[in-house]
């Protein structure tokens, strides 16, 4: 695998709304998933070869120094801007010692991933959730196993991933769903946005993020209307997506408030949590008085 140099690895997010994470870590960078949708293709990031998994040089080494240099605590996130359980992880193991040491430093995590080898590292999750934040959030943005394998042709199909929630919640980890993007004209019907509220219950996810939309920009725009043309041939995407938003940069499907209104009628009847603070509240509880005596 291909290093790439960095000074850094762990560092402090802007704001914590998301998620409640206070640190980001990406190990990895590029990404061989395939999402035909991914924004981390936009030229705004300046990633060349995004479908090239590269490493970053002496990773645990520099993760091992900035985690020590921290004055305060916190959850760390990984998987922002490539998945931090690609297929190379298997063998390299650079995610799951990332893990340990935040598990030895006293820190919280929070991963984000599409891959089921997450459940490798149950282990770890569960020696870290004895003193900090444990947040799993896998990604799923369709109910159907055959368009996820068309949309994300190289990750696991929606039902793996959903079998990866049941395992991790039956582990008493908390992990729920992210629910983004739902691609306008392709995955935006009321009906697969209820089957997967139903499928994530079935689950026990213990919630679910939506975005009912998606966003496009250079590069990553450009890319996405030539996997829509060749992936759906007959139905002119493309030129649906410029007649409906032009040059937008967020694309809102043109549903988003009937299914915003289906979604949370489906959630409150389910028991399953969808607001942001809320989500927060519910992982971080039972860690308070933790994480203050950490931060002091």
């Amino acid at each position: 695998m291909e290093q790439i140099p960095a000074k850094h690895i762990v560092t402090k997010t802007k704001s914590s709304d998301w998620f409640g994470l206070d640190y980001n870590m990406n190990i990895y960078r590029g990404c061989c998933h395939g999402c035909i949708y991914c924004d981390s293709r936009s030229s705004c990031y300046q990633i060349t070869d995004f479908d090239q998994v590269r490493a970053k040089e002496n990773a645990l080494s520099i993760i091992r120094d900035d985690l020590r240099r921290k004055v305060k605590k916190g959850v760390v996130g990984t998987g922002a801007m490539s998945d931090p359980y690609n297929p190379f992880e298997k063998e390299q193991m650079l995610t799951r010692h990332g893990l340990e040491l935040i598990d030895a430093f006293g820190f919280g995590v929070g991963i984000a991933t599409k891959s089921t080898l997450l459940w490798r590292d149950a282990d770890i999750l569960e020696s870290i959730r004895e003193h900090s934040p444990v947040l799993c959030k896998v990604t799923i943005t369709t109910p159907k196993d055959d368009l996820s394998q068309i949309i994300e042709p190289g990750a696991p199909c929606s039902s793996k991933r959903m079998d990866l929630i049941a395992r991790l919640t039956s582990r008493n980890i908390f992990a729920g769903i992210l629910l983004m993007p739902v691609l306008p004209f392709i995955e935006d019907t009321k009906e697969d946005i209820i089957r997967l509220v139903s499928m994530a219950h079935d689950a026990g996810a213990r919630f679910i993020y939506p975005a009912f939309g998606m966003t496009l920009r250079g590069n990553q725009k450009e890319w996405y209307f030539d996997c829509l043309n060749r992936l759906f041939p007959e139905e002119n995407l493309p030129a649906r997506y410029i007649k409906k938003y032009g040059n937008s940069y967020e694309c809102a499907s043109p549903h988003a408030k009937l299914l915003w209104n289906a979604f949370s009628s489906a959630c409150e009847e389910k028991n399953i949590l969808y607001r942001m603070r809320d989500i927060i509240s519910a992982y971080k509880r039972g860690c308070e008085y933790t994480q203050l005596s950490l931060f002091d």
